[in-house]
């Protein structure tokens, strides 16, 4: 299948290691050109030359962005038309908030979870959009989490946000699909990524077992017996973002391997 993502331009965020890096990968190995960001420069600059010894043509660049800055945004966008012309794909990405429960968390935390996980999306849309419409369309990606089906324990500040991930993307699914704009959202379930191991960790101390318990714990919940590798996850993306994708949008797709039971 053509995903004619050839010479289209992206931008991931979030993208120098985990499933935004793995994203990035996978649009390069289609000859997209791409634009990778975070807050780590030199994280990025070691994301961007693997990128490029797996798909030695592609045309890779970073930028740095501290996703809670309106002006790093706006700075990223620009560095990426002014390089490449235009944006076709945004896929937004965040690094997760920290963990814990209700009375734990001030004001200063939620605000900060906030502009993490929610208003940092909201600007990167604000942004793209002037070129996404002036090419007669794009693709928007958000990703959040399986927590938009199903809560998870002890990730309040994320179970709270991610789900206006989704609110989100489906009101503006019906504002942009004028201008032929789709935008929808993507949950990982249990991905083997750091963010993931850290949190499997965390739950282990909690439950006084081994790191390896608490995982085989979990696996044992996956239908598919297994946790998903950021490659698999990857690929989805990809697909949604692609000119394969014309008539999806304001849709919630969960990579779970079937953990989630809730409809």
């Amino acid at each position: 299948m053509d995903l004619q993502l050839r010479n289209k331009t992206v931008i991931v965020m979030a993208a120098s290691q985990g499933l935004g890096k793995a994203t990035a990968t996978e649009f390069a190995k289609e000859g997209a050109n791409v634009v990778v960001s975070s807050r780590n420069e030199e994280q990025l600059s070691k994301a961007v030359e693997a990128i490029k010894q797996t798909a030695p043509d592609a045309k890779v660049i970073y930028s740095v962005c501290d996703v809670t800055s309106s002006d790093e945004i706006q700075m990223m966008v620009k560095k990426t038309t002014d390089t490449f012309g235009s944006v076709d794909v945004l896929v937004n990405n965040a690094g997760g908030p920290p963990a814990g429960g209700f009375d734990q968390f001030s004001d200063e935390d939620w605000q900060r979870a906030f502009e993490l996980n929610l208003l940092s999306y909201i600007r990167a849309i604000r942004e793209v959009l002037p070129s996404m419409r002036a090419n007669g369309g794009g693709h928007i990606l958000n990703f959040a989490s399986s927590s938009i089906k199903q809560t998870l324990d002890h990730l309040l500040l994320s179970n709270t946000f991610r789900a206006g991930i989704v609110g989100l993307a489906k009101s503006l699914s019906q504002e942009l699909s004028r201008d032929n704009i789709l935008i929808n959202t993507l949950g990982p379930g249990r991905i083997a990524t750091s963010r993931v191991a850290s949190l499997d960790r965390i739950r282990a101390e909690k439950q006084g077992v081994s790191y390896e318990e608490a995982r085989a714990h979990t696996e044992k919940s996956i239908p598919i017996g297994r946790y998903g590798t950021p490659e698999e996850f990857a690929k989805q993306a990809v697909f949604l973002c692609s000119g394969a994708n014309t008539y999806v949008t304001g849709q919630t797709l969960l990579v779970d391997g079937g953990l989630v039971k809730a409809l």
